[in-house]
């Protein structure tokens, strides 16, 4: 388990030093991540002790969205004040994200050799 943790803790350490080192607009552990997904492709796989400790972080997931929650509650009046922006933002990337994953989806399928659905 202990193994298990340094990789992901390595993992997003490494992607927040590549973060900070190059200035990319993205989150350094979401570069963490990715830096794991390519270990786990050139490895085959997650270890079995790495496949049981992130499970069991998984199970605990949504304690870490209490936070969030209580600073939604907290910032109520600015989300008021803001109600038509964010509500616009929300449906507008909704839209965006899907016709995204629907053109990429249609792509990956052409260059399999499938027939896309109208």
């Amino acid at each position: 388990m202990i193994r298990a943790l340094a990789v992901l803790l390595l993992c997003q350490l490494a992607g927040t030093i590549l973060q900070q080192g190059t200035g990319l607009p993205i989150p350094g552990p979401v570069l963490g991540l990715v830096l794991l997904l390519a270990v786990l492709l050139r490895r085959g796989g997650p270890s079995v002790e790495l496949r049981e400790t992130s499970q069991g972080l998984l199970r605990y997931l949504g304690l870490l969205f209490v936070p969030a929650g209580v600073g939604v509650v907290a910032e109520l009046n600015v989300f008021r004040q803001n109600l038509l922006a964010i509500v616009l933002a929300i449906a507008v990337s909704t839209v965006l994200g899907l016709l995204v994953s629907g053109v990429i989806m249609q792509w990956f399928m052409a260059r399999a050799g499938e027939e896309p659905h109208a």
